[in-house]
């Protein structure tokens, strides 16, 4: 649950900021959902998210690019 509020939280945070670079919201958008997807793929490991964030904010960096 507390995962869910924190990347509810950033992706209302993102869309105040219009001036933000698209690999900026990008890395952040790709670490919120990695770190969903961690959550639930590891049963609410904090590990499990903290990889899954990680991840996911590599991969949106990558694709942002």
């Amino acid at each position: 649950m507390k995962t869910s509020l924190l990347a509810l939280l950033v992706a209302l945070s993102l869309g105040g900021c219009t001036q933000s670079q698209r690999q900026d919201v990008g890395i952040a958008g790709g670490a919120a959902v990695g770190g969903l997807a961690g959550n639930a793929l590891t049963g609410g490991s904090v590990a499990g998210t903290v990889v899954g964030a990680a991840v996911g904010g590599v991969a949106g960096n990558e694709l942002a690019k």
